[in-house]
């Protein structure tokens, strides 16, 4: 499966295959010709590797992530809940952040909202 086919396949740009295959996510084997040739497993692996995307992991935690999928549950050995653990915890105080600058938005707004006195 060539790198056009694997986009049609998956929704995914070109560019952004390369980029998955730079950092080890995807792997592909070259044609005589020196064309990527996928293999059709990959549509699979690229879906998963969007969604890891979508819950606001990166590269670097996806390809530990990717291992254990290929595992068996024994093998996996809580690799896997670890990572989303901490992925889960990260979220949450990205989260409390915002709820933080929010709370001092609504304060600046209240306070900029009084009428002002001049003596």
């Amino acid at each position: 499966m060539r790198i056009g086919e694997l986009a049609e396949a998956t929704g995914v740009s070109s560019r952004s295959l390369r980029y998955y295959e730079e950092h080890g996510l995807i792997r592909s084997e070259r044609t005589s010709g020196g064309w990527r040739d996928f293999d059709p497993s990959m549509v699979d692996r690229v879906v998963m590797i969007q969604h890891l995307f979508a819950a606001g992991l990166g590269s670097s935690t996806i390809d530990q992530v990717l291992p254990c999928l290929d595992a068996t549950p024994e093998e996996r050995n809580g690799e896997m809940e670890r990572l989303f653990a901490e992925q889960a915890e990260r979220l949450a105080a990205k989260q409390r952040d915002i709820e933080r600058e929010r709370e001092t938005l609504q304060a600046l707004r209240r306070e900029t909202a009084l009428p002002r006195v001049t003596p």
